[in-house]
Protein backbone atom coordinates (compact mmCIF):
# COMPACT_ATOMS: atom_id res chain seq x y z
CA UNK A 1 0.00 0.00 0.00
CA UNK A 2 1.18 3.56 -0.64
CA UNK A 3 -0.56 5.26 2.26
CA UNK A 4 -1.96 4.66 5.74
CA UNK A 5 -4.58 6.44 7.80
CA UNK A 6 -3.63 8.24 10.98
CA UNK A 7 -6.83 9.60 12.45
CA UNK A 8 -8.36 11.46 9.52
CA UNK A 9 -5.06 12.27 7.79
CA UNK A 10 -3.48 10.17 5.07
CA UNK A 11 0.23 9.50 5.56
CA UNK A 12 1.99 8.61 2.33
CA UNK A 13 4.82 6.14 2.12
CA UNK A 14 8.03 8.13 1.51
CA UNK A 15 9.46 8.15 -2.00
CA UNK A 16 12.58 6.04 -2.35
CA UNK A 17 14.29 3.64 -4.75
CA UNK A 18 12.00 1.00 -3.26
CA UNK A 19 8.84 3.03 -3.87
CA UNK A 20 8.26 5.09 -7.00
CA UNK A 21 4.48 5.42 -7.48
CA UNK A 22 4.93 6.72 -11.04
CA UNK A 23 6.36 3.34 -12.08
CA UNK A 24 3.61 1.14 -13.60
CA UNK A 25 5.45 -1.99 -12.53
CA UNK A 26 3.74 -2.27 -9.15
CA UNK A 27 0.19 -2.27 -10.48
CA UNK A 28 0.99 -4.47 -13.50
CA UNK A 29 2.62 -7.06 -11.27
CA UNK A 30 -0.07 -6.97 -8.57
CA UNK A 31 -3.18 -6.68 -10.72
CA UNK A 32 -2.04 -8.52 -13.85
CA UNK A 33 -2.98 -5.56 -16.06
CA UNK A 34 -2.22 -1.86 -16.47
CA UNK A 35 -4.51 0.57 -14.65
CA UNK A 36 -4.86 4.33 -14.70
CA UNK A 37 -3.03 5.44 -11.56
CA UNK A 38 -1.57 8.73 -12.84
CA UNK A 39 -2.89 11.86 -14.52
CA UNK A 40 -0.73 14.68 -15.86
CA UNK A 41 -2.21 18.13 -16.50
CA UNK A 42 -0.68 20.56 -18.99
CA UNK A 43 -1.78 23.73 -17.20
CA UNK A 44 -0.03 26.35 -19.35
CA UNK A 45 1.51 26.87 -22.76
CA UNK A 46 3.51 29.88 -21.60
CA UNK A 47 7.22 29.70 -20.85
CA UNK A 48 10.00 32.23 -20.28
CA UNK A 49 12.50 29.93 -22.05
CA UNK A 50 12.71 28.26 -25.46
CA UNK A 51 15.13 25.39 -24.89
CA UNK A 52 16.59 23.62 -27.90
CA UNK A 53 15.69 20.20 -26.47
CA UNK A 54 12.09 21.09 -25.57
CA UNK A 55 9.71 18.31 -26.58
CA UNK A 56 6.64 20.60 -26.47
CA UNK A 57 8.22 23.80 -27.81
CA UNK A 58 5.91 24.21 -30.79
CA UNK A 59 2.91 24.24 -28.43
CA UNK A 60 4.23 27.28 -26.54
CA UNK A 61 2.41 30.58 -27.05
CA UNK A 62 2.85 34.25 -26.13
CA UNK A 63 -0.76 34.77 -25.11
CA UNK A 64 -2.84 32.05 -23.55
CA UNK A 65 -6.51 31.24 -23.83
CA UNK A 66 -8.96 30.40 -21.08
CA UNK A 67 -8.49 27.11 -19.27
CA UNK A 68 -11.26 24.77 -18.19
CA UNK A 69 -12.49 25.36 -14.62
CA UNK A 70 -10.43 23.48 -12.06
CA UNK A 71 -13.70 21.99 -10.78
CA UNK A 72 -14.02 20.14 -14.09
CA UNK A 73 -10.53 18.69 -13.67
CA UNK A 74 -11.19 17.61 -10.10
CA UNK A 75 -14.57 16.10 -11.02
CA UNK A 76 -12.83 13.84 -13.52
CA UNK A 77 -10.14 12.91 -10.98
CA UNK A 78 -12.87 11.94 -8.53
CA UNK A 79 -14.05 9.31 -11.01
CA UNK A 80 -10.65 7.54 -11.00
CA UNK A 81 -10.70 5.18 -8.03
CA UNK A 82 -7.19 3.91 -8.78
CA UNK A 83 -5.49 7.33 -8.82
CA UNK A 84 -2.09 7.50 -7.08
CA UNK A 85 -0.15 10.31 -8.78
CA UNK A 86 -0.87 13.76 -10.15
CA UNK A 87 1.65 15.61 -12.31
CA UNK A 88 1.56 19.25 -13.39
CA UNK A 89 3.48 20.46 -16.42
CA UNK A 90 3.60 23.11 -19.14
CA UNK A 91 5.20 25.33 -20.46
CA UNK A 92 6.37 26.80 -17.20
CA UNK A 93 3.51 26.18 -14.75
CA UNK A 94 4.63 28.85 -12.28
CA UNK A 95 5.01 31.67 -14.80
CA UNK A 96 1.44 32.95 -14.41
CA UNK A 97 0.30 33.78 -10.85
CA UNK A 98 -3.27 33.26 -12.06
CA UNK A 99 -2.51 29.68 -13.10
CA UNK A 100 -0.86 29.03 -9.74
CA UNK A 101 -3.82 30.44 -7.80
CA UNK A 102 -6.69 29.14 -9.89
CA UNK A 103 -5.40 25.76 -11.04
CA UNK A 104 -2.20 24.55 -9.37
CA UNK A 105 -2.98 25.27 -5.75
CA UNK A 106 -6.52 23.77 -5.86
CA UNK A 107 -5.13 20.64 -7.54
CA UNK A 108 -2.39 20.31 -4.93
CA UNK A 109 -4.90 20.75 -2.09
CA UNK A 110 -7.14 18.11 -3.61
CA UNK A 111 -4.24 15.68 -4.00
CA UNK A 112 -3.06 16.27 -0.44
CA UNK A 113 -6.52 15.59 0.99
CA UNK A 114 -6.80 12.40 -1.04
CA UNK A 115 -3.27 11.16 -0.27
CA UNK A 116 -2.14 11.37 -3.90
CA UNK A 117 1.53 11.90 -4.78
CA UNK A 118 2.26 15.08 -6.74
CA UNK A 119 4.95 16.34 -9.09
CA UNK A 120 5.34 19.72 -10.74
CA UNK A 121 7.74 20.36 -13.62
CA UNK A 122 9.41 23.78 -13.41
CA UNK A 123 12.54 25.40 -14.82
CA UNK A 124 12.96 27.00 -11.37
CA UNK A 125 14.17 30.32 -12.81
CA UNK A 126 11.56 32.57 -11.16
CA UNK A 127 12.11 34.37 -7.83
CA UNK A 128 12.12 31.99 -4.86
CA UNK A 129 9.06 33.69 -3.37
CA UNK A 130 6.99 32.40 -6.30
CA UNK A 131 7.45 28.83 -4.99
CA UNK A 132 7.48 29.17 -1.24
CA UNK A 133 3.74 29.53 -0.63
CA UNK A 134 2.73 26.19 -2.11
CA UNK A 135 5.79 24.01 -2.71
CA UNK A 136 5.38 22.19 0.61
CA UNK A 137 2.35 20.44 -0.90
CA UNK A 138 4.47 18.96 -3.75
CA UNK A 139 6.09 15.55 -3.40
CA UNK A 140 8.51 16.05 -6.32
CA UNK A 141 9.75 19.33 -7.76
CA UNK A 142 11.13 18.28 -11.15
CA UNK A 143 13.67 20.45 -12.98
CA UNK A 144 15.82 20.09 -16.10
CA UNK A 145 19.59 20.23 -15.84
CA UNK A 146 21.42 19.97 -19.18
CA UNK A 147 24.15 22.57 -18.68
CA UNK A 148 27.81 22.78 -17.71
CA UNK A 149 27.62 26.45 -16.74
CA UNK A 150 25.76 29.73 -17.24
CA UNK A 151 27.05 30.12 -20.80
CA UNK A 152 25.61 26.74 -21.75
CA UNK A 153 22.31 27.67 -20.16
CA UNK A 154 22.16 30.93 -22.13
CA UNK A 155 22.74 29.16 -25.43
CA UNK A 156 20.41 26.22 -24.79
CA UNK A 157 17.56 28.02 -23.03
CA UNK A 158 17.20 30.74 -25.66
CA UNK A 159 18.10 28.73 -28.76
CA UNK A 160 14.55 28.95 -30.11
CA UNK A 161 13.64 32.30 -28.58
CA UNK A 162 13.40 34.18 -31.86
CA UNK A 163 15.45 37.19 -30.77
CA UNK A 164 18.74 37.98 -29.10
CA UNK A 165 18.80 37.62 -25.31
CA UNK A 166 21.66 39.34 -23.42
CA UNK A 167 24.26 37.01 -21.92
CA UNK A 168 23.80 38.58 -18.50
CA UNK A 169 20.07 37.86 -18.55
CA UNK A 170 20.76 34.18 -19.17
CA UNK A 171 23.42 34.06 -16.48
CA UNK A 172 21.04 35.62 -13.98
CA UNK A 173 18.40 32.97 -14.62
CA UNK A 174 20.93 30.15 -14.44
CA UNK A 175 22.28 31.25 -11.07
CA UNK A 176 18.76 31.82 -9.78
CA UNK A 177 17.82 28.26 -10.76
CA UNK A 178 20.85 26.86 -8.94
CA UNK A 179 20.26 29.02 -5.85
CA UNK A 180 16.56 28.13 -5.79
CA UNK A 181 17.34 24.43 -6.01
CA UNK A 182 19.77 24.73 -3.11
CA UNK A 183 17.36 26.74 -0.97
CA UNK A 184 14.37 24.50 -1.59
CA UNK A 185 16.41 21.33 -1.10
CA UNK A 186 17.72 22.70 2.19
CA UNK A 187 14.13 23.43 3.22
CA UNK A 188 13.24 19.76 2.70
CA UNK A 189 11.73 19.85 -0.79
CA UNK A 190 12.35 16.72 -2.89
CA UNK A 191 14.06 18.24 -5.95
CA UNK A 192 14.63 15.85 -8.84
CA UNK A 193 16.87 17.06 -11.68
CA UNK A 194 16.57 15.54 -15.15
CA UNK A 195 19.35 15.31 -17.73
CA UNK A 196 18.66 14.26 -21.32
CA UNK A 197 21.55 12.34 -22.84
CA UNK A 198 22.65 13.90 -26.12
CA UNK A 199 25.93 14.39 -28.00
CA UNK A 200 26.34 17.56 -25.95
CA UNK A 201 25.53 16.26 -22.45
CA UNK A 202 26.90 12.72 -22.53
CA UNK A 203 30.62 13.72 -22.41
CA UNK A 204 29.91 15.87 -19.35
CA UNK A 205 27.42 13.68 -17.48
CA UNK A 206 29.69 13.05 -14.48
CA UNK A 207 30.23 16.77 -13.87
CA UNK A 208 26.52 17.46 -14.36
CA UNK A 209 25.76 14.74 -11.81
CA UNK A 210 28.14 16.38 -9.33
CA UNK A 211 26.41 19.71 -9.92
CA UNK A 212 23.04 18.08 -9.22
CA UNK A 213 24.42 16.64 -5.98
CA UNK A 214 25.87 20.01 -4.95
CA UNK A 215 22.47 21.63 -5.46
CA UNK A 216 21.10 19.21 -2.88
CA UNK A 217 18.83 17.37 -5.30
CA UNK A 218 17.71 14.06 -3.89
CA UNK A 219 17.38 12.45 -7.28
CA UNK A 220 19.06 12.68 -10.68
CA UNK A 221 16.91 11.45 -13.56
CA UNK A 222 18.73 10.41 -16.74
CA UNK A 223 16.67 9.99 -19.91
CA UNK A 224 17.26 9.73 -23.65
CA UNK A 225 16.81 12.85 -25.75
CA UNK A 226 13.24 12.56 -27.05
CA UNK A 227 13.18 13.25 -30.83
CA UNK A 228 10.04 15.36 -30.69
CA UNK A 229 9.08 18.98 -31.40
CA UNK A 230 12.06 21.39 -31.01
CA UNK A 231 14.32 18.37 -30.45
CA UNK A 232 13.18 16.56 -33.59
CA UNK A 233 16.20 17.70 -35.58
CA UNK A 234 18.77 17.12 -32.86
CA UNK A 235 21.27 14.29 -33.16
CA UNK A 236 20.74 11.21 -31.00
CA UNK A 237 23.69 9.44 -29.45
CA UNK A 238 24.34 5.87 -30.53
CA UNK A 239 23.35 2.99 -28.28
CA UNK A 240 27.04 2.20 -27.77
CA UNK A 241 27.72 5.76 -26.59
CA UNK A 242 24.59 5.69 -24.43
CA UNK A 243 25.73 2.47 -22.77
CA UNK A 244 29.26 3.76 -22.18
CA UNK A 245 27.90 7.00 -20.72
CA UNK A 246 25.75 5.15 -18.20
CA UNK A 247 28.65 2.98 -17.06
CA UNK A 248 30.81 6.08 -16.65
CA UNK A 249 28.14 7.82 -14.60
CA UNK A 250 27.59 4.82 -12.35
CA UNK A 251 31.34 4.39 -11.88
CA UNK A 252 31.75 7.99 -10.67
CA UNK A 253 28.40 8.79 -9.06
CA UNK A 254 27.59 10.28 -5.71
CA UNK A 255 26.06 7.27 -3.97
CA UNK A 256 23.95 9.53 -1.78
CA UNK A 257 21.93 10.72 -4.77
CA UNK A 258 19.22 8.45 -6.15
CA UNK A 259 19.76 7.97 -9.90
CA UNK A 260 16.64 7.12 -11.89
CA UNK A 261 17.05 5.92 -15.46
CA UNK A 262 13.78 6.60 -17.27
CA UNK A 263 12.72 5.24 -20.67
CA UNK A 264 16.03 3.40 -20.86
CA UNK A 265 16.76 2.21 -24.44
CA UNK A 266 18.15 -1.14 -23.25
CA UNK A 267 16.05 -4.17 -22.43
CA UNK A 268 16.43 -7.62 -20.85
CA UNK A 269 15.23 -9.22 -24.10
CA UNK A 270 18.18 -7.81 -26.04
CA UNK A 271 20.33 -10.17 -28.07
CA UNK A 272 23.33 -8.01 -27.16
CA UNK A 273 25.07 -9.35 -24.01
CA UNK A 274 26.30 -5.82 -23.18
CA UNK A 275 22.69 -4.61 -22.92
CA UNK A 276 21.73 -7.44 -20.59
CA UNK A 277 24.85 -6.86 -18.50
CA UNK A 278 23.92 -3.19 -18.10
CA UNK A 279 20.33 -4.07 -17.16
CA UNK A 280 21.60 -6.40 -14.44
CA UNK A 281 24.10 -3.86 -13.14
CA UNK A 282 21.53 -1.09 -12.81
CA UNK A 283 19.21 -3.38 -10.86
CA UNK A 284 22.00 -4.50 -8.53
CA UNK A 285 23.47 -1.10 -7.70
CA UNK A 286 22.34 0.63 -4.52
CA UNK A 287 20.31 3.84 -4.94
CA UNK A 288 19.78 3.30 -8.68
CA UNK A 289 16.47 2.46 -10.35
CA UNK A 290 15.16 1.84 -13.84
CA UNK A 291 11.65 3.29 -14.17
CA UNK A 292 9.23 1.60 -16.53
CA UNK A 293 7.53 4.10 -18.81
CA UNK A 294 4.40 5.61 -17.18
CA UNK A 295 3.03 7.08 -20.41
CA UNK A 296 0.17 4.91 -21.58
CA UNK A 297 0.85 2.25 -18.96
CA UNK A 298 -0.56 4.01 -15.94
CA UNK A 299 -0.79 7.68 -16.97
CA UNK A 300 -2.64 10.01 -19.33
CA UNK A 301 -1.99 13.68 -20.12
CA UNK A 302 -4.82 16.25 -20.12
CA UNK A 303 -4.68 19.59 -21.92
CA UNK A 304 -6.52 21.94 -19.55
CA UNK A 305 -7.45 24.33 -22.38
CA UNK A 306 -8.99 21.97 -24.91
CA UNK A 307 -9.76 19.06 -22.61
CA UNK A 308 -8.03 16.70 -25.03
CA UNK A 309 -6.48 13.59 -23.49
CA UNK A 310 -3.35 12.02 -24.94
CA UNK A 311 -0.90 9.30 -23.94
CA UNK A 312 1.95 11.73 -23.25
CA UNK A 313 2.50 15.47 -23.47
CA UNK A 314 4.98 15.03 -26.33
CA UNK A 315 3.85 11.92 -28.19
CA UNK A 316 2.52 11.56 -31.72
CA UNK A 317 -0.57 9.48 -30.90
CA UNK A 318 -3.68 11.66 -31.56
CA UNK A 319 -6.07 12.58 -28.72
CA UNK A 320 -7.95 9.59 -27.34
CA UNK A 321 -10.88 11.55 -25.94
CA UNK A 322 -11.86 14.72 -24.11
CA UNK A 323 -12.62 15.24 -20.44
CA UNK A 324 -15.58 17.43 -21.30
CA UNK A 325 -17.36 14.34 -22.60
CA UNK A 326 -15.41 11.27 -21.41
CA UNK A 327 -14.33 9.71 -18.14
CA UNK A 328 -10.57 9.32 -17.81
CA UNK A 329 -10.77 5.60 -17.04
CA UNK A 330 -12.91 5.12 -20.15
CA UNK A 331 -10.27 6.89 -22.23
CA UNK A 332 -7.51 4.80 -20.67
CA UNK A 333 -9.31 1.55 -21.48
CA UNK A 334 -9.76 2.86 -25.02
CA UNK A 335 -5.99 3.34 -25.18
CA UNK A 336 -5.30 -0.21 -23.97
CA UNK A 337 -7.16 -1.46 -27.06
CA UNK A 338 -5.17 0.84 -29.37
CA UNK A 339 -2.78 -0.76 -31.88
CA UNK A 340 0.18 1.24 -30.52
CA UNK A 341 -0.50 0.02 -26.98
CA UNK A 342 -0.74 -3.60 -28.11
CA UNK A 343 2.54 -3.18 -30.02
CA UNK A 344 4.54 -1.91 -27.04
CA UNK A 345 2.83 -3.37 -23.95
CA UNK A 346 4.96 -6.46 -23.55
CA UNK A 347 5.73 -7.82 -20.08
CA UNK A 348 8.59 -9.87 -18.61
CA UNK A 349 7.99 -10.16 -14.86
CA UNK A 350 11.19 -12.08 -14.15
CA UNK A 351 13.20 -9.11 -15.47
CA UNK A 352 10.93 -6.36 -14.08
CA UNK A 353 10.22 -4.91 -17.52
CA UNK A 354 6.95 -3.63 -19.00
CA UNK A 355 8.33 -2.78 -22.43
CA UNK A 356 9.70 0.29 -24.22
CA UNK A 357 8.67 3.91 -24.51
CA UNK A 358 7.07 4.51 -27.92
CA UNK A 359 9.34 7.39 -28.99
CA UNK A 360 12.48 5.60 -27.84
CA UNK A 361 11.50 2.34 -29.53
CA UNK A 362 10.76 4.13 -32.80
CA UNK A 363 14.07 6.00 -32.61
CA UNK A 364 16.35 3.09 -31.76
CA UNK A 365 14.40 -0.06 -32.67
CA UNK A 366 12.06 0.83 -35.55
CA UNK A 367 11.89 -2.72 -36.92
CA UNK A 368 11.76 -4.63 -33.61
CA UNK A 369 8.58 -6.45 -32.60
CA UNK A 370 8.87 -6.48 -28.83
CA UNK A 371 5.84 -8.72 -28.52
CA UNK A 372 7.87 -11.50 -30.11
CA UNK A 373 10.78 -11.13 -27.68
CA UNK A 374 11.35 -12.53 -24.22
CA UNK A 375 13.70 -11.62 -21.37
CA UNK A 376 16.99 -13.49 -21.46
CA UNK A 377 17.77 -12.84 -17.81
CA UNK A 378 16.11 -12.93 -14.42
CA UNK A 379 16.34 -10.57 -11.46
CA UNK A 380 14.66 -12.96 -9.06
CA UNK A 381 17.92 -13.93 -7.36
CA UNK A 382 19.10 -10.32 -6.84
Amino acid sequence: MNQTETGTALVKKPLSPDWDPWDPWYTRMRKGRHELTGVEFTVTQLCNLRCEHCAVGEMLVKEEGVALPVETLIRRLEEVDTLQTLSITGGEPVLSPRVVEETIRPLLRYARERGIYTQINSNLTLPLSRYEDWVEDVDVLHISYNYRDAADFHRIAFEKYGREVPQKAGEKLFHRMVDNAKALSKAGVFVSAETLLSPFTSPHIVQMHRDVAEMGCRRHEVHPLYPSDFARGMELISLDTFRETIHQLVDHRDEGVWILFGTLPFYPCSDNPADRELWLRLHKEKNITVRNDPDGRNRLNVNTFTGDVIVTDFGDVPPLGNIQTDRLDTIFNRWLDHAEARRHHCFCPEARCTGPNILVADAYYPSTDFQQKKAQLSLETI
